[in-house]
């Protein structure tokens, strides 16, 4: 049989994986790392880490944590040398005059290597692949070296960031030392003092102190980061200087667009990946430590970054970000996403995507960094102080708030929107699963939320046009799609503190009168103002999780109570869930089950009264909501203890007979009329709450069409929902826990039933309140409900109903009852109580503060969000010991990383051979 020789069969790669394979098995490859003791720095071992792969997934295959980590306890200074000579190498090939290597070769250029290769058996050196290996060798190691704790973290220190001191006279010295110079020239710029760096320099005049391993690192990086020919157009390339420090792409700092660059995109990952490796060490601290014991790498390059590289990296990073849905439009790649299902046919990664992911990442990382030194400085003193990022504690927030030219802001709004609008897109659609949804929309959230923390003029331009409405109800919507999902629940809560920073602004608030113009699914279609919109996506969040997104509830209910002063012209709809949500947090269950529920309670009151003092004749429709459940306002005036646990034990009964009489029941037809008894009397319950004295209709204030269908959306969310959810829905919280609600039967037969129960009920109180009645056993006392229940601010509304219920009581009582509502609303159109009111306070908005333990969370979101991300295709930090958050493995995590490697390994067009691409089978991400 023909056999090629392998000075032939070589060049084209068919002894590629053989080789590989002997890296992996035989003794000279990986295991010689942990079995030879003291590899020396010139052996030719080393050379197959820079010379043997050809792609990131080799060299995550072929070298394991494991393999690191044996190498770490038998031969530490193997791994030392490894990273000595792999960084050292790095830095010898970014200056040699072969690299970068020819890219993107003709076709004549690849048929006369091709032919070389045949003759010789071996080609030319490829610069650009040994430079890739090295970033990717490093990408593999490090995280192993991040996770070592104790004494071994003295490697990491002895290795990475030890300094050493050589005469003055070599030039090596003098060439580092200059380009530190800039830094201390930069710091002497800034007003504020510098750090204590020149004593220690002066102090070693004979000598000059060599840069760190780790700071070498970093500047080689940020060369790399905008080498012409790597990750640069070669076009851009002055004279023979390849490192050119022009911004990526078009945008903040650049009017010029340096043209297409799809063949370097690849390159520009793999060395953001690294940096986004080094600023990991984060994750392997505990939450407790994070912000006393900041990572000396993140640390590094957010205060001794050149001021220079700091402004090309921030805008070319912010740039390739805020670009990716212009530059998917014109590429093959984004053609395709106008044709449905496209990215079940185009499988494996897309570089430009991957890309702007990576960028998102660093951005989020960099801006997000306030551990140790680089907290934000106090700024002014008294009420007006604040804090503010300065250019030596965080250059990159610091740069980022200076931002203020209008076309850069409008830039910025643009491409976060266009990003949230794509993601629209892909749940407003008629055929289900046909778009892609966009990977980075988390971390377009937060980088978001950075921007209009950080920078007041980009908070301002946002607010005053109408993107900030149409973001807000991108957010919301978005919110809405994934509230279910526990994993995003974290997210969820990113957006609700978004939501609450935006509301707190004047300017937000003049603009919830005008409608949404954004696209959203048809399902949560805006109907109204923008402030219709928001009541009814809020009211949705809290009303559809049973208590399980509570950690979201107070910004939420406090973003309402902030907008509530520019409430204008609310829908019947939008009315009628403020009351709902209202008696939801009012029920005794609710209030009692835990200590921070009440005060839920004191912010829907505030936006009653904010709606009141300041826009009553505005809002009819809300005004009558209110008279239309005057009585649960006026039972919080005399609630007490004693009384809420009855309400409680009440409900209990109510469920316990209810389950009793289905027990009871013989057959199925009785199972079916006891069912329709107990629809029958609830229907009559929630009736006669909504019919009270001013003679309302459900029909009226709510949208469900009739009491029938009314009646059936309380039974079935009662007889579901456990009562140990603390939050039901309003509909159903009202029915089992509102004190005057008796069954339908006679007065004597009630009477009978109240005595029989009343001995039972009051010994059962105690045991109650004892046991806790909430999911964490808070035990609630006479004095805690008096602390609150006389603090709420219950006169306006008090004062309000005292005033109009008398009229409105005529009005339903006058002949036409058939027009009663017509004319109440108009009444209350044109109502005005200046003389009985107080006059209206000045709006003092709730603000989102943050904390140290706010901090934290958002840290570990973006990094649980990074880590997430980085488990396929490669794995990056798979397998580490992560302390900053906890790592729950799930038995889909197998199917996500096959189905990653078939992507890959299929290529384009790629499918295995049981369907496992298909979208039906993959898990979620």
């Amino acid at each position: 049989m023909f056999k090629l020789p392998s000075n032939l069969s070589a060049p084209f790669g068919l002894l590629g994986d053989e080789a590989k394979l002997s890296f992996r098995s035989q003794p000279g490859g990986i295991a010689k790392l942990a079995s030879t003791r003291n590899i020396s720095d010139t052996d030719t071992y080393w050379n197959q880490y820079v010379e043997l792969f050809d792609s990131a997934s080799d060299v995550f295959s072929l070298i394991s944590p494991n393999d690191i980590r044996r190498a770490l306890l038998e031969a530490p200074e193997n791994v030392a040398t490894l990273l000595r000579v792999i960084s050292t190498r790095l830095f010898n090939l970014v200056s040699d005059h072969t690299f970068p290597s020819s890219s993107n070769p003709s076709v004549a250029s690849l048929a006369t290597s091709m032919t070389s290769l045949i003759r010789t058996g071996s080609g030319e050196r490829n610069t650009t692949k040994e430079v890739l290996n090295c970033i990717r060798v490093l990408q593999r190691v490090l995280p192993v070296i991040f996770e070592l704790e104790g004494e071994t973290s003295r490697f990491e220190q002895e290795v990475l960031w030890k300094k050493e001191e050589v005469p003055d006279e070599d030039t090596t010295a003098n060439d580092s030392s200059a380009q530190f110079v800039i830094e201390d020239e930069e710091e002497d710029d800034d007003t504020q003092a510098s750090r204590p760096t020149s004593p220690k320099a002066s102090e070693t005049k004979p000598l000059k102190t060599l840069p760190s391993l780790a700071e070498r690192l970093f500047s080689c990086l940020i060369d790399l980061m905008f080498c012409c020919g790597f990750t640069l157009p070669t076009k851009l390339q002055a004279d023979h200087y390849k490192i050119n420090y022009v911004i990526w792409e078009k945008g903040v700092g650049s009017t010029v667009d340096p043209g297409p660059s799809h063949i370097y995109d690849s390159n520009k990952t793999e060395v953001l990946r690294l940096l986004l490796v080094l600023f990991s060490k984060q994750i392997y601290v505990s939450p407790s430590a994070l912000l006393s014991t900041p990572s000396a790498y993140t640390l590094h390059f957010v205060q001794r970054t050149p001021r220079r590289d700091v402004l090309t990296v921030l805008c070319s990073l912010l740039n390739t970000a805020m670009n990716s849905q212009n530059a998917a439009s014109n590429s093959i790649g984004g053609m395709t996403t106008r044709l449905p299902y496209n990215h079940l046919v185009f499988k494996g990664e897309d570089p430009r995507t991957t890309l702007v992911s990576t960028c998102f990442q660093l951005l989020c990382v960099l801006l997000d960094f306030q551990s140790g030194s680089t907290r934000d400085a106090d700024v002014g003193s008294g009420d007006t102080q604040s804090s503010a990022p300065t250019s030596k504690t965080n250059a990159f927030r610091y740069f980022l708030a200076k931002l203020h030219r209008t076309q850069d802001l409008a830039f910025i709004v643009d491409g976060s929107a266009s990003i949230l609008e794509g993601q629209m897109a892909s749940l407003n659609n008629l055929l289900p699963g046909s778009r892609k949804p966009v990977p980075y929309v988390t971390d377009t959230i937060i980088f978001f939320w950075k921007m209009i923390e950080l920078n007041k003029k980009f908070r301002a331009y946002i607010l005053e046009t109408d993107k900030g409405v149409n973001i807000t109800a991108y957010l919301l919507c978005y919110c809405l799609e994934i509230k279910d999902k526990p994993q995003q629940h974290g997210l969820c809560r990113a957006i609700s503190y978004i939501v609450q920073t935006l509301s707190a602004e004047h300017s937000f608030g003049m603009k919830l009168s005008s409608p949404v113009k954004a696209q959203l699914p048809a399902k949560w279609q805006p109907v109204g103002t923008a402030g219709d919109f928001m009541i009814n996506s809020i009211y949705a969040i809290v009303a559809t999780t049973s208590g399980n997104l509570s950690s979201l509830y107070p910004a939420l209910i406090i973003a309402l109570s902030n907008c509530a002063p520019y409430f204008k012209n609310l829908s019947v709809t939008a009315s009628t869930r403020l009351v709902q949500l209202f008696t939801s947090f009012s029920n005794s269950l609710f209030l009692l089950s835990d200590e921070g529920h009440p005060r839920l309670l004191y912010f829907m009151l505030e936006v009653f009264n904010a709606v009141i003092l300041h826009n009553l004749s505005d809002n009819p429709h809300l005004i009558y909501a209110i008279l239309g459940s005057h009585k649960a306002f006026e039972d919080l005036g005399t609630f007490t203890l004693a009384r809420g646990l009855r309400d409680v034990r009440r409900a209990q009964l109510a469920k316990e007979e209810q389950a009793q009489r289905v027990e009871n029941s013989g057959s199925g037809r009785a199972d079916s009329e006891a069912s329709r008894e107990s629809r029958i009397e609830k229907a009559r319950l929630v009736q006669r709450d909504s019919d009270n004295a001013l003679g309302l209709s459900r029909a009226t204030i709510s949208e469900e069409p009739a009491a029938g269908g009314a009646a059936e959306a309380t039974s079935t969310s009662e007889d579901d929902s456990p009562s140990t959810q603390p939050l039901m829905s309003p509909t159903a919280g009202e029915t089992p826990t509102r004190p005057n609600s008796p069954p339908s039967v006679s007065e004597k037969a009630r009477g009978k039933m109240k005595e029989r129960r009343s001995v039972s009920m009051d010994q059962s109180l105690e045991r109650i309140a004892a046991a806790g009645i909430g999911r964490n056993g808070f035990v609630p006392t006479q004095e805690w409900v008096t602390s609150w229940q006389q603090g709420l601010p219950l006169d306006p509304i008090m004062l309000t109903i005292s005033e109009l219920f008398p009229k409105v009581q005529d009005i339903q009582n006058g002949r036409h009852k058939s027009n009663s509502t017509t004319a109440i609303v108009d009444f209350l159109s044109n109502v005005t109580l200046k003389d009985t009111l107080p006059p209206p306070p000045p709006v003092t908005p709730r603000r989102f503060m943050w904390s140290e333990a706010s901090i934290v969370w958002l840290t570990s979101l973006i990094w649980g969000e990074i880590y997430v991300r980085g488990m396929t295709p490669l794995g990056v930090w798979n397998s580490t010991n992560v302390r900053l958050f906890y790592v729950k493995h799930t038995q889909t995590q197998q199917l996500q990383i096959k189905d990653a490697v078939s992507s890959v390994v299929g290529g384009l067009l790629g499918r295995t051979a049981s369907g496992e691409g298909s979208p039906r089978q993959r898990p979620a991400a």
